[in-house]
């Protein structure tokens, strides 16, 4: 930060809004940090000495003649070894009653990494959840998000993976977390003995919704130390997007930006994408890989910020109730993986892409049976042995409480063809048959 004997201080302002301030000021950089009448701010808008600062906490209360002070640099974080077992607001200060960071001081929200550094993603990322592993296989350096209604246990599937992910370290960036979903990361982490792997930056509800905004760039910086500097493998949990989003807008409309679709900011594309382009498979060994959740507004991926997400991400994992098995489930039709085919077969075993095929077109299979069956049409022996396979497929498989490895994955698919198909009814190629076939 500046010195302050060089801080530049002002006391006229020219216009207030809910979330920010204007007024003249000279030499300033966007995204420096400011106080506003003792809150902080940060620049969001310069154009020659016309300057708007965005209040954190909110302008109530603030007069015209409040004392403004410009710091000098934008936000930034100390990184070291130390941030392992610690949590942090939005800007960086401990909240789990531990002593301040101490480290090399750096700035949040740069660029990433250069394409010309960048390698194509190879490593699996195995997370114990078969609708992941199995049908939707995560490697290392991607970036995707699960797409989930507000009421799906989403939080808890991004706990389950950050415990199961085969990684050296795990950043969570937590956005508009009620108290009760703070604790329960927290807990879930101390109880699992992993706390020294995991770093956590959390905006809470009793959190100005602004603070959110610099969430994820806090993590990504805590990120790209490990992962840069120290060649780790990184895994980086985002939850929950949709209310970074909203904090996005809140501020854009209290700008009078016209608003785009949706009410969101016209740039919500980009702001999205600088986030999600942090990931990255490096030469070196060290990668980021980004998991995000993106809650849906009564089911709707056509809303600007899924429809968005989708173009900048490779895939996404669906999260939704499953009325036949009572599970939660990772939706095999909705959910994709377009880096899945870099590991498949060549980091796991070489019937994983036979075996996740004949698996999603046998439960499809039973869609159309049971659309047959809503419609008073009479079944055949085939589609009575599909609906019987989908129950169980997605009881064994799908659901997000299982939590088996690979191989046992594969082998629990051959074993569910086994009990109600023959094997040319897979379609699975017949050397595959010959080798796996759990009935010979």
């Amino acid at each position: 930060m500046a010195n302050k004997a060089y801080q530049k201080v002002y006391t006229q302002l020219e216009s207030i809004t809910k979330a920010t301030v204007s007024l003249n000021a000279g030499a300033v950089g966007n995204d420096e940090l400011a106080t506003v009448a003792g809150r902080l701010s940060q620049v969001v808008k310069c154009k020659g000495n016309a300057v708007t600062l965005q209040v954190f906490a909110g302008t109530e209360g603030i007069p015209t003649d409040a004392r403004v002070s410009f710091l000098g640099a934008p936000p930034t974080l100390k990184v070291s070894d130390a941030l392992s077992g610690r949590f942090f607001n939005a800007y960086g200060k401990p909240i789990d009653g531990g002593p301040e960071i101490e480290g090399e001081e750096r700035e949040i929200g740069g660029p990433s990494v250069n394409p010309y550094k960048r390698r194509q993603p190879s490593e699996l990322i195995p997370t114990g959840i078969a609708g992941i592993d199995l049908n939707n296989t995560l490697v290392s350096g991607q970036k995707i998000p699960f797409f989930a209604d507000p009421d799906q246990p989403y939080n808890k599937v991004m706990a389950d993976v950050a415990l199961r992910a085969d990684v050296d370290k795990i950043i969570l960036g937590g956005m508009g977390l009620s108290n009760d979903d703070y604790l329960f990361f927290r807990h879930e982490f101390e109880a699992a003995g992993a706390l020294d792997k995991i770093v956590s930056f959390v905006n809470t509800t009793e959190n100005p919704p602004v603070e959110r905004l610099l969430i994820p760039d806090m993590a990504l910086c805590a990120a790209e130390y490990f992962a840069v500097d120290k060649n780790e493998k990184v895994l980086v949990l985002l939850t929950d997007m949709t209310l970074y989003a909203d904090a996005l807008s809140i501020v854009s409309n209290r700008m009078d930006q016209i608003p785009s679709k949706d009410s969101m900011p016209g740039s919500l594309y980009s702001d999205l994408a600088k986030i999600y382009e942090k990931a990255v498979q490096l030469p070196s060994g060290g990668s980021i890989t980004i998991i995000a959740v993106t809650t849906l507004n009564d089911g709707d991926i056509t809303h600007a910020i899924p429809d968005n997400t989708g173009y900048i991400t490779e895939g996404q994992l669906f999260l939704r109730a499953d009325s036949d098995s009572g599970k939660v489930i990772v939706d095999p039709f909705r959910s994709l993986s377009r880096l899945k085919q870099l590991v498949q077969g060549k980091k796991t075993r070489e019937d994983h892409s036979q075996v996740m095929n004949a698996g999603v077109r046998l439960y499809a299979d039973a869609k159309n049976a049971k659309t047959k069956l809503e419609n008073g049409f009479d079944l055949s022996d085939y589609d009575l042995r599909c609906l019987d396979y989908a129950k169980e497929y997605a009881t064994r498989l799908l659901s997000i409480d299982v939590n088996i490895k690979i191989d046992e994955m594969l082998d629990t698919a051959w074993e569910l063809f086994a009990k109600y198909f023959s094997p040319a009814e897979t379609g699975i190629k017949q050397s595959m048959i010959d080798k796996y076939w759990r009935g010979n």
